[in-house]
């Protein structure tokens, strides 16, 4: 197995591949977490080359080498900033793919920041094929509105406007998937979530996924999966049926 660390289009990345592999292997992007970085999520590129596709894994903004060593005060204020930004450079990522290599398809992935980054790119990408949401929340309007509950409830005033909320929550209906499901289009798509995540509650993506369901011709493309127990954190069964997952559908 390879591991290389890259540079595409001044983002920085890690590719995970075998020398078994050639152009026409399946790639998939992970996106991580939020305060994470791209070698945080390691062990699903390794899981998913052993399957036989090929991993690419990039630095969100102000993450991993692009940090800019700000406080998570104001990370956290930026975070859909990220998001959106994730959203417009995956389009790159995937012009870069295109130039090296002539995958047979093409999958998107992530944990936290990442999965909801991920719904979003399933809503603007026709070309995503399978997708992962790990711990995710595909409504954006409705996660905006609960983290700054949060953020009143834990007693930290909030330096936005009403207006400049207005402002962030047109920006977000754009890349919200829960107000046009249809873009789902019957795409293989598998839902992780811990039951007892306060971070990212499982709720967002659990009505998405229920409200949708009914529409897809195949019903065995789209999975929601419930840890009873776990919090914001992916086990390693998680971590394994996502993986497993994205590499039956990339290969099929």
């Amino acid at each position: 197995m390879i591991v290389d660390d890259e540079r595409w289009q001044d983002i920085p990345l890690i590719h995970v591949y075998t020398e078994e592999m050639n152009e026409r292997s399946p790639v998939l992007i992970f996106l991580h977490g939020f305060s994470s970085a791209k070698e945080h999520n390691l062990h699903y590129a390794y899981q998913l080359a052993k399957k036989g596709v090929r991993v690419i894994l990039p630095d969100a903004k102000l993450h991993g080498d692009r940090a800019d060593h700000c406080s998570e005060e104001k990370l956290n204020l930026k975070f859909w900033d990220i998001v959106v930004n994730s959203i417009h450079e995956l389009g790159k990522l995937y012009d870069e793919i295109q130039l090296r290599f002539q995958p047979e398809k093409i999958g998107v992935a992530g944990t936290s920041m990442g999965g909801i980054t991920t719904c979003g790119c399933l809503k603007k990408y026709d070309w995503i094929d399978a997708a992962g949401v790990c711990m995710g929340a595909p409504g954006y309007s409705a996660f905006a509105e609960y983290q700054i509950q949060q953020f009143e409830q834990a007693g930290i005033p909030l330096p936005l406007s009403d207006e400049q909320i207005e402002q962030i929550h047109n920006v977000l209906f754009e890349y919200d998937i829960t107000k046009t499901p249809e873009r789902l289009n019957n795409r293989p798509v598998i839902f992780w979530h811990g039951k007892k995540d306060t971070t990212v509650p499982m709720d967002n993506a659990l009505h998405f996924y229920e409200t949708t369901r009914p529409y897809y011709v195949h019903p065995e493309r789209l999975q929601f999966m419930i840890d009873e127990t776990q919090g914001h954190k992916v086990n390693r069964a998680g971590m394994l049926a996502v993986t497993d997952f994205l590499a039956r559908h990339l290969k099929d």
